[in-house]
């Protein structure tokens, strides 16, 4: 693993299905898997195949701590949240309404900016990604 994203989601957040494309062809091709992290409020996840947006898929409930994996074969299956469910964040954990997501995974890029900026740009098509050290 050589990377990992932190998103705090709102309490009324919802992510549309995707695919994880910002990793090299390679690392995709391979099926090196992305292993996510939920913590705070419960949320219900799509899991779904990796040929359409719209089915068949599974939904699964993820609770505070919960660990999710998925490679190999899955590696490219399309995924999303639905809901996230207000209110059922542990106490304990002393944070605010929503829900942090934390994914790790292998990106199979040199350890450049320029390499992260070119791919992200490609994971983002139409997203204006601008090089700051460029300026």
């Amino acid at each position: 693993m050589d990377a990992a994203v932190l998103n705090f989601y709102a309490p009324d957040a919802k992510l549309g299905m995707h695919q994880d494309k910002s990793e090299s062809e390679q690392v995709r091709a391979e099926g090196s898997p992305i292993i996510s992290i939920s913590l705070g409020d419960a949320c219900l996840f799509r899991f779904g195949n990796s040929q359409s947006r719209s089915g068949p898929h599974q939904d699964i409930e993820l609770q505070s701590g919960d660990l999710f994996v998925f490679g190999g074969a899955a590696r490219m299956t399309f995924h999303g949240v639905l809901k996230t469910y207000p209110g059922t964040a542990p106490v304990e954990l002393g944070i605010r309404a929503g829900r942090l997501n934390l994914s790790m995974r292998e990106t199979g890029f040199d350890d450049t900016f320029d390499d992260a900026v070119e791919s992200f740009a490609k994971a983002f098509e139409g997203t204006v990604i601008k090089d700051l050290n460029k300026e």
